[in-house]
């Protein structure tokens, strides 16, 4: 058991097209550039494809993991600035959604990299699904990518207002991606903090705006992060900004900052979510 905290962080977008799977693949890139170790965990079960957009080909996904087939060790990939990949599969079961022998051994096999990273990216799939939910639920830390569409705002406000009124979050940190400055950065937060402190009693963070530029979409193009791509273009300066102050982000406590806790805790929040909905069907 580890007893070294790890941050846990939930990258989510409430909507498609965002840009959150980029995001998230960069942000690693940078940390492990600063020195720290960084998995990333797809957990995208329906559309899994980090390790496509990283040009890696995984041969075993966390679903052998599951059957006992091997270690998470072994499944694990190797990418860019030597983060690591835990690939998942399209259709892979939700690891929410697991029978009490599936999950102890899921907990065993996180429990064998415990002390091998500093930082857990979860890519989360897109929308409010329960999958989604539980795992943005269990996390440290929620980012939350939007972008300047109204769509994008209005998914947001669903997924905030949804775990804060069933799963008592209240803090978020916001992240304006694809806009064309700071500026535009700034509005699109602001829009979306005012809509929620009209009805929902929530703190959100500003947490950096991400520029579009062509260097970005090139770097896509060819599967490498815009990090390495193009590190001096204005999207990469703006990823590193980004990550600089998540390296600042408060540490979870000593019981929050066990991997495993993050694990134990998926099982806790669907047991919890099954409860709610069935209170309301009654």
């Amino acid at each position: 058991m580890s007893s070294r905290p790890v941050q846990v962080i939930a990258v989510s977008g409430g909507k498609g097209g965002v840009g959150k799977t980029n995001v998230a693949i960069n942000l690693s890139v940078a940390l492990a550039e600063a020195g720290k170790r960084v998995v990333i965990l797809d957990a995208d079960f329906g559309l899994a494809n980090i390790d496509v957009l990283l040009g890696l080909r995984s041969t075993k996904t966390i679903e052998d993991v599951l059957d006992g087939s091997c270690s998470l060790q072994e499944v694990m990939l190797t990418g860019p600035a030597g983060i690591k990949i835990i690939p998942a599969s399209s259709g892979t079961r939700h690891l929410t959604m697991l029978s009490s022998l599936e999950h102890v051994g899921l907990i065993r096999a996180f429990s064998e990299i415990a002390e091998q990273l500093d930082v857990l990216i979860v890519d989360t799939a897109a929308g409010i699904s329960d999958s989604v939910v539980n795992f943005v639920s269990a996390a440290h830390e929620v980012l939350l990518v939007v972008c300047n569409e109204p769509s994008s705002i209005t998914d947001a406000y669903a997924m905030i207002k949804l775990l804060n009124r069933d799963f008592g979050r209240s803090r978020f940190r916001i992240l304006a991606n694809m806009v064309a400055d700071e500026a535009e950065g700034r509005q699109v937060f602001e829009t979306l903090n005012n809509v929620c402190q009209q009805f929902i009693e929530v703190a959100l963070v500003y947490t950096g705006a991400i520029p579009f530029d062509q260097n970005l979409r090139d770097a896509v193009r060819q599967r490498h992060p815009v990090i390495l791509h193009a590190p001096s273009s204005v999207s990469a300066r703006a990823l590193r900004e980004v990550s600089e102050k998540l390296q600042m982000w408060p540490l979870p406590s000593r019981m929050e900052g066990r991997l495993l806790f993050f694990i134990e805790q998926l099982t806790a929040v669907d047991s919890q979510r099954r409860g709610i909905e069935e209170r309301r069907d009654g």
